[in-house]
């Protein structure tokens, strides 16, 4: 019996170093998530912006200035060091605000490795179609919403942008994931991705964007899981608006 009771304890002790380990790891990726979004910003004032910024639309930053892909590391890496080896990245979007003014709204997604070989999903921006391509570093996806007439406010529907694809968009939302409209630049968290249908997701808010009921109905930008499958590379997702 005191063999018993010591071994039920010590399950338990296990437990609470286990927990407490995954509270120290997500308390150190949040603060290492703060750096990375302060050096992003300061990135994007170094090199600016352009004028043409679409209102009321968020638009990826590496669309609109040529930043080096080694500048989206952190910290950034030398291009001639070959053994460099960086475990965060960053991306942002980029919306200008209305009312005649400079102001800027970015959004920046701050991202872990989730392996050194690993691809993720992302959309051509010079090509017209819609067509997913992988690539190195991890960054936010346009995927398609609509709001069906069984939908509950909260709740999404998730369309494939492209049917004739072998990739379900839908698998880019999950529990836990964090999605920005990308008409307002609002920013929801998923609390449930439905078993019947998984097309369909709960937010932790009712829906305050534009009407998404209709066939087309809208966009929503979020940072899908690496191709091969695992956890989500998003760390945490920062937002600041900005005068240039």
């Amino acid at each position: 019996m005191a063999v018993s009771t010591l071994a039920i304890g010590m399950i338990f002790v296990g437990g609470t170093f286990l927990t407490g380990i995954y509270l120290a790891t997500v308390s150190t990726e949040q603060t290492i998530g703060t750096v990375v979004a302060d050096e992003a910003l300061a990135k994007i004032r170094l090199y600016g912006l352009e004028a043409s910024i679409p209102r009321d639309e968020c638009t990826l930053y590496t669309e609109l200035v040529g930043i080096p892909t080694s500048e989206l590391w952190y910290p950034s890496m030398d291009v001639n060091d070959v053994n460099a080896v960086r475990d965060y990245s960053w991306s942002a979007l980029c919306r200008r605000l209305g009312g005649g003014n400079q102001l800027t709204q970015i959004t920046v997604f701050v991202c872990r490795r989730a392996g050194t070989n690993a691809r993720y999903w992302a959309r051509d921006p010079n090509s017209s179609s819609d067509e997913l391509e992988q690539v190195e570093l991890p960054q936010p996806v346009r995927v398609n919403v609509v709001q069906e007439s069984d939908d509950e406010e909260d709740e999404l529907t998730i369309e494939d942008a492209v049917d004739s694809d072998d990739t379900d968009e839908y698998t880019f939302i999950n529990d836990g994931a964090t999605i920005v409209d990308a008409a307002t630049g609002e920013i929801y968290r998923v609390l449930e991705r439905y078993a019947d249908p998984p097309e369909r997701v709960k937010l932790d808010r009712p829906w305050a964007g534009a009407s998404l009921e209709g066939s087309d109905g809208g966009w929503v930008w979020v940072v899908p899981r690496p191709v091969a499958g695992g956890r989500s590379p998003l760390v945490a997702v920062y937002q600041e608006v900005v005068r240039f």
